[in-house]
């Protein structure tokens, strides 16, 4: 008997959502084994403590993957609770993180409602929402999560960077039909809904979030084809990317776009001073 090969709804959840029971080894080699995941962890330890404003509050993690942020978020005073919709990742960043964690949560961000209802002054939701299946219900989801006066560190693959990417590569035909979304199958990681800056900023506003602050990561690592394997090579190539990373026009080509959205104090009004 010859075995089927997997069709794109075996490698989706039934809401149309991509998970990664399957793909634990490969994020942690591939990606945080090499330079692209060390840039982008260096980056949002760069960013983050100007970014956000960070007073050792509690700390809702959506999406936490193997646990290298949750880490990060610990080791300054945060209590953070850990949330991941596949198992075996969730069960990776248990052996990662111990009892270092407030709790640990399986469950789709649509779920969250249920089991961390919060409001949370501090939410960290970081290459999610493109690989779900309806991102902009996701971001109301996080607002309804979210206290007054909280933010939200929302970290989106960029559509327009995998325009350009595309481009480079010779996939002409992809990039003047816009059919530059994965279909969530197999190894590969090309997002099933990559977004723009452009959704990002409408969808915030359609929300009443303020959009605080927005970089680039990897603004120009993944174009240039320089390796970076050496100490020094990798050192100006961060350091080029900590310079530019929140400079027009270069931020809107990394290749993830980094947010703070802020959420108003209740009864707040925009009219009065």
């Amino acid at each position: 008997m010859v075995a089927r090969p997997p069709s794109t709804a075996d490698w989706l959840s039934p809401e149309g959502d991509r998970h990664f029971d399957d793909l634990v080894e490969k994020f942690a080699d591939s990606l945080y084994g090499r330079t692209r995941g060390a840039l982008r962890l260096a980056m949002l330890d760069h960013l983050l403590p100007r970014m956000l404003t960070l007073e050792s509050q509690p700390v809702l993690e959506v999406g936490a993957g193997l646990g290298q942020m949750a880490v990060w978020f610990i080791e300054r005073g945060h209590a953070v609770t850990v949330t991941e919709p596949a198992e075996a990742m969730l069960s990776r960043a248990r052996e990662h993180l111990g009892g270092q964690a407030e709790g640990y949560v399986q469950a789709p961000l649509q779920r969250l409602t249920e089991f961390t209802p919060g409001p949370w002054p501090l939410i960290v939701c970081h290459a999610v929402l493109e690989w779900l299946a309806e991102p902009r219900t996701a971001l109301s989801t996080l607002n309804g999560l979210l206290a007054p006066g909280g933010q939200v560190s929302l970290m989106v693959f960029n559509r327009d960077a995998l325009r350009f990417s595309n481009v480079l590569k010779g996939n002409w035909d992809k990039v003047q039909q816009d059919d530059l979304a994965g279909q969530g199958r197999g190894q590969r990681l090309t997002p099933i809904s990559p977004l723009s800056h452009a959704q990002i900023a409408r969808w915030a506003a359609e929300e009443g979030l303020t959009v605080e602050s927005v970089a680039g990561i990897r603004v120009f690592s993944d174009y240039c084809g320089v390796s970076a394997a050496s100490a020094e090579t990798y050192d100006q190539l961060l350091a080029l990317e900590r310079q530019y990373c929140q400079c027009e026009p270069h931020w809107r080509l990394g290749r993830y776009l980094l947010y703070t959205l802020r959420k108003p104090h209740a009864g707040h009004d925009e009219g009065n001073a």
